[in-house]
């Protein structure tokens, strides 16, 4: 089976190329399963109801968030109401939202879908291994493909995680610094591996954010506003081939979407 899991989606832009290429690369790439970070699909922090439903109705199947998880209060009904997306586990057990989902792929198989946040120069959360411990464990033992979204900010914790867990989840794939690395991999357990899947967005910015706000307030100190840009659109995102019954990776590529690209894919929705 195939699964797209699709980097930090950022703003309207980054919201925008989802929605016009999904159904395209579902198609091209045969792809049984898309899930997707929003954690800063709402202006650049957060995600709404709305946006919600918006992702969900382009072909997003499951989500997942990050450190800005909560920025929207008004996402809190459908952390507690809905069956596809997550919060971070390792977030305090008070925290509003589910730690883990399994959702349907497209070929009927089970997959389970986890997040957590990374520790080393992020504000203090628990410790994300335990927390991925325990999503295992509380795992039903017939759902053999499990996806780990690690949000972290060092590629150090990135790595740990995925060694740590190699050969017992489908893939780690991590998110936040909204920076494509190029380390994808499988490691020797079968366990799909990439530090960072990239961002979703405008790609003429500052990790998605207005190059001149952003750099007035670096060199004056002085506030701004740190609007999300609009130019060199991306998506960004990662397709791990594994095998269901197992649940082992047998594949991992790097995927990179623009505007132009929405020509060739067969039902995308093409440019005006």
């Amino acid at each position: 089976m195939r699964i797209l899991f699709i980097g930090d989606i950022v703003g309207k832009p980054g919201r925008d190329i989802v929605c016009r290429s999904i159904a395209g690369l579902v198609d091209k790439h045969q792809l049984d399963l898309v899930v997707a970070n929003a954690e800063n699909a709402a202006g650049g922090s957060g995600l709404t109801p709305a946006i919600y439903r918006e992702l969900i109705r382009a072909g997003v199947d499951a989500i997942t968030l990050g450190d800005h998880v909560y920025r929207r209060k008004e996402i809190y009904s459908v952390l507690e109401n809905e069956s596809n997306i997550v919060k971070p586990a390792n977030l305090p057990p008070e925290s509003i939202g589910r730690d883990w989902a399994v959702v349907n792929a497209h070929n009927g198989v089970p997959v389970a879908i986890a997040c957590m946040l990374g520790r080393l120069f992020m504000k203090p959360v628990d410790n994300p291994w335990q927390a991925a411990d325990r999503v295992l464990a509380a795992l039903p033992a017939d759902v053999r493909v499990r996806l780990i979204d690690f949000h972290a900010e060092a590629t150090s914790d990135m790595q740990l995680m995925g060694r740590y867990l190699d050969g017992r989840v489908t893939a780690v794939l991590g998110t936040h610094t909204h920076v494509p690395t190029a380390d994808e991999c499988v490691f020797p357990g079968g366990t799909a591996f990439q530090c960072d899947v990239g961002m979703t967005g405008p790609f003429e910015s500052i990790i998605g954010r207005r190059i001149d706000r952003v750099m007035e307030t670096t060199l004056t100190g002085l506030p701004t506003e740190f609007d999300v840009a609009t130019g060199d659109v991306r998506l960004c995102g990662t397709i791990v081939t594994a095998n269901a019954e197992s649940g082992r990776a047998t594949g991992i590529e790097r995927l990179c979407v623009t505007p132009e690209d929405l020509e060739s894919l067969p039902t995308a929705e093409k440019t005006a």
